[in-house]
């Protein structure tokens, strides 16, 4: 088809990419409308950050830069980008996975006029509007776009990015070079805040420029290369600011971890390298691959007419780009030890220009055949997303691995059951084992969209940590029938997390809340603990004022051993809901001795927005720990009530209650201590340095897992520092570093500053208190402050290595490259 013959105009490109973009998406919607089965692993967890986002902009703080912090840290591993787009979508449209999956329309409509423009300026409009045609009908694009995942706004942006950079490479004029700059790095910061896995596309593409332009000695061009990636800076630094510590761990936990877990290939073996060409069939079809590349191949025989549509060095140089491209793309996503086929997805629209170029080589009376290729790419799309008797098979020769049918799925209502249950608080629930189509990320999904009222969590993976698990969850989930060496299970489920499961209907501490019989003939177990870590119960009274009703304690107890306590609290849910807790075990012979046991009410569990203008009773289920140096004698229960939004606080009427300190009395059983408390027993470690981080945040990772919402670093925080107001210096150190660890794990640099330098000046002689001040002066980007900070570190301690490590990185930091490499190099870190 000759553009002389069957000229093209504008109008018929637009008409024609319209109708590949609505074709490709009502196809999707179709899909979606027949299949109903939970959104999968990885789906939900991000559905359930779009969510989050969708939280945020409820009610926006432009101007305020502390509300821009909490933005970026909504998602602190992922760009956020999509999640953004997702959440104005389920603004417009409703909360749910296909309305989050709506910014598919905009994200396929910035493809199909990518892959367009970048084919007709390497080719032809002609090859454009093919090359569109074709992407559409990539197996692996529409498999992938009917689920909720980054993939498809990674391989969009990326091809929006490519094609840009390849528009400015091809620009004459000084004025069109200065504008496709601009645009290019506007476009390629956009991609870096869907994701960072784009530069394991453009990086050889822009080497490959700038080598030339230094070989040629364009400076202009390479002046240009930089304006971009400072433009791009203004779209991603925010983000990339804000989170750039979970980079580190992001590599670990995105690539080696799941490489080992999912038996990937070693990089040094040769399934490494062949494993995306191994899926080309299936990302692509056999169709689409064959009949092209035949075409190609008969024309550079001779057997089909050839054409001048393309000047012969164009065609090399277009050949040549797409080829930088396509191989770049290749090499790098094999050389990364996890494999999956979704990662290299941005290489196939570039292969599906190529392969338009070559489907197009069928002309003169060859020319049907382009539209043989095209039907039957048609019935491999219709075969693998629908079951059409006899397609199944002939979409599976065509692209061999996968079918993704609708599913009919009846979702149990386990949501629906704790809400019932337990209507008035916030309910975490542990999932054994996490398997599909039931998993903690779904359920922590589920929840989600319930105002955020249920939570989803996986249990832990060593024995000690299921064992508090059982001791801190008050819901669990259990596949009584469900196996770890199971299909069903897929090996994800430890022993001692199926044990755990398999014990529960005789468990005397929990109760069988509900059973549901799933569509593959397994089972579904939903228990309760008989006596929850918390209790609310509505009030007939709405008047109540608030109140320590009960306090149920021991007699006599030891010191240095947990404490079993029981609080009755009563009072407005208004009051309930905002309220913080002071409270002081005093010694009655001599005050200045006294242990304190902080808390939120309900430990922030509390959902009673909706009954404001009701009382309730809350029983709290808890332990204490009273400090072992403590004398014996009796100790009496103060308290204070703290509004934890307005910041007043008035004493309490509480009954009449001590207890007695005694060295002979009988150690008593007792339920795991509240989160702030621990948080403030595990800071009280922090002054032996390194040896001790990691014990603090393994613990740290336990109490995330049982307060989904982080609500007790707040608790923590907002305690301690009324405390450290009020003078007490006898406790003044200890609560220090409680408060510091509170506002470390809350990621604000800001005040966790100000109190690990108010911890040095109380404390100057602990090497790493000065390390501390160092790392967090890092972590906000202030190098200079860094190594001023841990120079007196390095008087006290020069052989500690970590603390030269801080010392090389805030040199690296303020560029000065020689002296941090000379620093860190002779480091031997384990």
């Amino acid at each position: 088809m000759s553009r002389k013959n069957h000229p093209l105009t504008k109008i018929h490109v637009c008409l024609i990419l319209t109708t590949i973009w609505l074709l490709s998406n009502l196809g999707d919607r179709l899909w979606l409308a027949l299949d109903s089965f939970p959104p999968g692993w990885d789906q939900s967890n991000h559905l359930t950050i779009s969510l989050r986002y969708l939280q945020a902009i409820q009610a926006p703080q432009l101007f305020n830069g502390e509300w821009w912090r909490n933005f970026w840290m909504i998602s602190p591993k992922y760009p956020p980008l999509t999640y953004i787009f997702s959440a104005f979508s389920q603004q417009i449209f409703g909360k749910g996975h296909d309305q989050a999956l709506l910014i598919n329309f905009f994200f396929t409509g910035i493809l199909f006029v990518s892959v367009y423009f970048l084919g007709k300026i390497l080719f032809t409009r002609e090859i454009g509007l093919w090359a569109a045609g074709l992407t559409a009908l990539l197996p692996r694009l529409y498999q992938v776009k009917i689920h909720y995942l980054l993939d498809i706004p990674t391989m969009v942006m990326t091809v929006a990015s490519f094609t840009c950079l390849t528009y400015w490479h091809h620009q004459k004029s000084r004025q069109a070079q200065w504008w496709w700059t601009l645009i290019f790095g506007l476009c390629w910061g956009i991609a870096l805040m869907v994701k960072q896995s784009v530069m394991f596309f453009l990086t050889i593409p822009l080497l490959a420029l700038l080598i030339r332009y230094l070989w040629q000695r364009q400076w202009g061009r390479i002046g240009q290369l930089i304006m971009s990636f400072m433009v791009s800076i203004l779209v991603w630094g925010w983000w990339y600011r804000t989170n750039w510590i979970y980079l580190f761990s992001t590599v670990q936990n995105s690539n080696a971890i799941p490489a080992a877990l999912e038996g990937d290939p070693a990089i040094n073996t040769l399934n490494a390298w062949v494993y995306y060409w191994n899926d080309l069939p299936g990302a692509i079809s056999w169709c689409l691959l064959l009949i092209p590349i035949v075409g190609l191949l008969l024309t550079l025989l001779g057997y089909l007419p050839k054409s001048k549509d393309i000047p012969r060095e164009k065609l090399r140089k277009s050949l040549l780009w797409l080829t930088i491209y396509w191989i770049g793309s290749y090499l790098i996503c094999s050389a990364i030890t996890n494999k999956d086929a979704r990662y290299i997805m941005p290489y196939l629209p570039i292969l599906a220009i190529f392969l338009a170029y070559s489907l197009t080589r069928w002309r003169g009376r060859w020319q049907p055949v382009r539209w043989v290729a095209i039907a039957l790419s048609g019935l491999v799309l219709v075969g693998k997303l629908f079951p059409v008797p006899l397609l199944e098979d002939y979409a599976l020769a065509m692209s061999p691995g996968w079918l993704s049918h609708p599913r009919y799925y009846p979702s149990p209502a386990i949501i629906e059951k704790v809400l019932e249950t337990a209507p008035y608080q916030k309910s975490n629930i542990g999932v054994i084992p996490s398997i599909e189509p039931i998993n903690h990320n779904t359920v922590n999904y589920l929840g989600s969209l319930q105002d955020f009222h249920v939570s989803g969590r996986e249990l832990g993976n060593r024995p000690e940590s299921v064992l508090q698990d059982h001791q801190n969850f008050d819901w669990l989930i259990s596949q009584p029938h469900c196996r770890g060496s199971s299909v069903e299970c897929n090996g994800l489920a430890r022993d001692t997390q199926i044990v755990l499961g398999d014990e529960l209907p005789n468990d005397s501490d929990f109760t069988s809340i509900n059973t549901w019989d799933l569509p593959d003939e397994n089972d579904l177990q939903l228990f309760r603990r008989r006596l929850p870590q918390v209790e609310v119960k509505p009030l007939a009274d709405s008047t109540t004022k608030i109140q320590l009703k009960q306090v149920v304690v021991p007699e006599r107890i030891p010191a240095g051993y947990p404490v079993p306590v029981t609080y009755h609290w009563v009072g407005t849910a208004e009051e309930l809901e905002k309220g913080l807790v002071l409270l002081n075990w005093e010694s009655v012979e001599n005050p200045e001795y006294f242990w304190i046991h902080d808390h939120a009410i309900a430990f922030g569990e509390l959902a009673l927005d909706n009954d404001l203008d009701r009382s309730f009773e809350i029983i709290e289920r808890t332990a204490m720990l009273p400090p072992d140096n403590f004398p014996q004698g009796n100790y009496q229960l103060k308290a204070k009530y703290f509004d934890r939004e307005t910041q007043d606080i008035h004493p309490l009427n509480i009954p009449n209650t001590i207890i007695s300190l005694d060295p002979n009395a009988s150690i008593i059983d007792a339920p795991p201590l509240d989160a702030p408390t621990q948080l403030r027993q595990l800071a009280l470690n922090l002054p032996q340095g390194v040896k001790a981080l990691e014990p603090i945040f393994l613990q740290v990772d336990h109490l995330n897992r049982y307060d989904p919402r982080q609500d007790y670093l707040l608790q923590t925080e907002q305690s301690l520092d009324y405390r450290l107001s009020q003078n007490a210096q006898s406790f003044a150190d200890n609560w220090r570093y409680g408060l510091f660890l509170s506002q470390v794990l809350q990621e604000d640099p800001r005040s966790s500053i100000e109190t690990i330098r108010q911890i040095v000046k109380h404390n100057p002689q602990n090497p790493y208190n000065h390390a501390y001040l160092a790392f967090i002066y890092l972590y906000n980007w202030q190098p200079k402050l860094a190594r001023e900070a841990i120079e007196p570190a390095l008087k006290l301690a020069p052989e500690i290595q970590e603390i030269q490590l801080l010392k090389g990185i805030s040199e690296l930091m303020q560029l000065r490259l020689i002296q941090g490499w000379k620093t860190i190099s002779v480091l031997s870190l384990n």
